[in-house]
Order: structure tokens, then sequence, then C-alpha cells
């Protein structure tokens, strides 16, 4: 990512991690230490404390609960998904329309750590950084600016949908990268044969 694109987000109250440090997303700016545990989307018992690093950052510009889908062009993606999927964005969030408004007036709070105090966590990729005992921030929580605001600084398209099955179904089986977090929280699976994008 660009300084210009760096200042552009620091501008709209977008916050980053910096080098060394990772980030933890949440709507509560009072928590003074995080001790791990079993988080409730969790598909193994372990306990941890969750973070993001720099590139994950944006997968949490969003309400803790807001279903999203979250695509970018991979290694072996083709260009016939690439221009189905992206189009000429670099990457796409989607979102059920009903969730919008929430978004527009969520108001959602960073916290930094130390990134040695944590380990990435996934195959073949990290998707988070976790870690095993309690940690404490380096700061007090920050605020993050308009969400909108903050996707459209780092040019990210922010797609909005009736329901996000049709596209997940999709997306899933197509060769771009995607990631779907909170989707149990999504609206229930349209009936066959409804199709989100021709």
């Amino acid at each position: 990512m660009t300084r210009e694109l760096d200042n552009a987000l620091v501008t709209v109250g977008l916050v980053r991690p910096s080098h060394g440090e990772v980030l933890h997303f949440s709507e509560d700016p009072s928590i003074d230490s995080f001790s791990p545990h079993v988080a409730v989307t969790a598909r193994a018992p372990q306990k941890y404390v969750w973070a993001v690093d720099y590139e994950r950052a944006p997968g949490y510009w969003f309400p803790r609960t807001c279903p999203r889908i979250l695509t970018w062009a991979a290694r072996d993606t083709t260009d016939a998904d690439r221009e189905l999927f992206l189009g000429t964005s670099r990457r796409v969030h989607a979102i059920e329309y009903r969730w919008l408004s929430i978004m527009q007036s969520t108001v959602l709070y960073a916290y930094r750590f130390a990134a040695a105090d944590f380990s990435p966590l996934g195959e073949p990729e990290p998707h988070a950084q976790v870690a095993t005992v309690a940690v404490r921030p380096l700061g007090p929580a920050e605020k993050v600016g308009s969400l909108l605001a903050a996707h459209e600084a780092a040019g990210i398209e922010l797609r909005l949908l009736p329901t996000l099955w049709p596209y997940w179904n999709q997306v899933i089986a197509s060769t771009v990268g995607f990631s779907g977090i909170r989707l149990l929280n999504a609206l229930p699976e349209p009936a066959p044969g409804v199709d989100m994008i021709k």
C-alpha cells in the first residue's frame, strides 16, 4: 500500500496497524486487558485473543456482527473470474442492504498490540493473528472514522446485495480469493434458482 493511500486513510480516521503491530477492532472502547476465549464462531475449542495484520484489517471495517463476503484476485484467479467478481476493483466487500444503515451508524474502535505477542493462524495463508495468554493493548482504544469512507479511501468496492447466499455460492466455486465472516447472521438462503450476478 502506498504512502499516499496510508495518508488518505488517516484523513478519514481509519486505523491501520504500524510495523510490528496488530489490531483488534471492537465497538467497546473500555477494554484494558484481553484474555483468551473460544470465539462464538470458532470451529475448534482453543482459546485465543484475536487480532489482524495490515492486510487483513479491511475485513473488520464493519459492525462486529455484520455478515460479509470479501473477495480479491488470487494467484490463480482466471481473467474471466476477475472480470465477473471484481470488475475494475482490486478488492470487493459485499454486505446485505439491511446492514448499510447499521454500518453507517456504528462507532468502531481499534486496539493496538505488539505483533510479537501474537502468532499467525491459518493454512495455507494465515487469516488471523492470535495470542494464547492475556495481553494488554499498547494504548487506549482509537476511534475509527466512517467505515464507508475507509472503504472508499482504500479503493475497496462495497457491494450491496439483498442476500449473500447466491453470491457466496458462486464465489466459493470460483478462482478468486475469498473470505466469509459472520455468515450465520445473514438472511436465510433464498429458493434455488435465484441468481445474484449474471
